[in-house]
């Protein structure tokens, strides 16, 4: 008879926790902003989304103002108990490409708490004549409180981001388990082009993996170490400064620009460790032979100069990157790896990296 009592209090107890979303679900919509929205190179923009003010800062290219007004690299934490997640979206400009996923570029990619560990939980995005349309992320789970991080749009602007929940669920502004604020300004490689969705760039991995928060300023085809890019990180709070500045530029413009840039940075910021990545072998090399000219000057330029630099200049250091295996097969467009590629590149720069940041208290 006891055991009759206990297997049947176990199944009332397993059909509390599973609670099938109901067909027609009232939700109730949250804005983003009004929870807690991490990754912000700069914390205070009119438009929350943005990841810069582009009227206080001045000098972007028509380009270069869309992109550091777009999300890459923003995720919202929250916890919930619902059975069921969703988004509405009011977008600003949006992108179009073939080399990207859409739901990278204008999508959400979903993550869910697991023990110590983010687990993917679900992604997705509206089909553009649809952008307005409530995007169900996943329904029937359990109703247990759940921790989640919702990663957004790495290349389109967004106004407005509602998260919906049943309407008799909580959700609820969680606090963020991500340590220490550090920069990282780099090429469409670090804004996360030709990935699937928009937590595979590798900051984002790297992120989940080591549990510190990089801020992510990645613009793509324009990190050439300018001035007024620059000035956005003199600006910026941060506690360490990472920077893929070498895949953008030729040698000669990484020649003129880069001791400069380093004291532009280095005035603002005079004891922050700054963090310097080779630029990573493009398998379009592989048989164009003016391609692997430009892209052998750019590099051995940049050791040289970084050689150095690291002498020249207090916590300035200088580490290599690798995004392909032996088969050389992880590139989408002879550019821009692929996610597996960018998970590659994440993995070998994660020792380095953290060597140099607890070397400096940043553990």
């Amino acid at each position: 008879m006891k055991r009759l009592l206990i297997a049947f209090a176990a199944a009332i107890f397993a059909v509390s926790l599973y609670a099938q979303t109901p067909k027609n679900v009232i939700y109730k919509f949250t804005e983003a902003s009004d929870l807690n929205l991490i990754g912000k190179i700069h914390e205070n923009t009119p438009n929350p989304y943005h990841r810069v003010d582009t009227v206080k800062y001045k000098g972007f290219t028509l380009s270069e103002n869309r992109q550091v007004r777009s999300s890459a690299g923003l995720a919202v934490l929250f916890k919930t108990n619902s059975t069921v997640i969703s988004v509405k979206t009011q977008y600003g400009w949006e992108y179009n490409a073939v080399n990207t996923m859409p739901i990278a570029y204008r999508g959400y990619d979903l993550y869910i708490k697991d023990g110590d560990k983010w687990l993917w939980a679900a992604s997705g995005a509206t089909k553009p004549e649809k952008g307005k349309d409530n995007l169900v992320l996943i329904k029937d789970m359990d109703n247990s409180m759940k921790e989640c991080m919702l990663y957004l749009p790495i290349y389109t602007e967004v106004n407005s981001v509602k998260i919906g929940v049943q309407q008799d669920a909580t959700i609820e502004t969680m606090k963020s388990p991500f340590r220490h604020r550090i920069g990282i300004f780099g090429s469409s490689f670090t804004h996360g082009i030709s990935t699937s969705r928009p937590g595979m760039s590798y900051p984002m991995q790297l992120m989940r993996w080591t549990g510190l928060q990089f801020l992510s300023l990645g613009c793509s085809g324009n990190c050439r170490m300018q001035p007024y890019f620059g000035k956005v990180l003199c600006d910026a709070n941060i506690d360490a400064l990472v920077l893929d500045s070498f895949s953008n530029p030729e040698a000669k413009v990484i020649e003129k620009r880069l001791f400069p840039f380093i004291e532009q940075i280095r005035k603002a910021h005079p004891d922050i460790p700054i963090i310097f990545q080779q630029t990573i072998y493009r398998e379009r090399r592989n048989f164009n032979k003016s391609s692997d000219e430009i892209e052998r000057a750019k590099q051995e330029t940049a050791a040289r100069l970084m050689k150095q630099a690291c002498k020249k200049y207090k916590n300035v250091y200088f580490i290599q990157t690798n995004a392909t295996d032996q088969l050389h097969e992880t590139s989408v467009d002879g550019t821009h790896p692929s996610d597996y590629g960018y998970t590659l590149w994440a993995k070998s720069i994660q020792k380095p990296l953290l060597k140099i940041l607890k070397k400096h208290g940043i553990k």
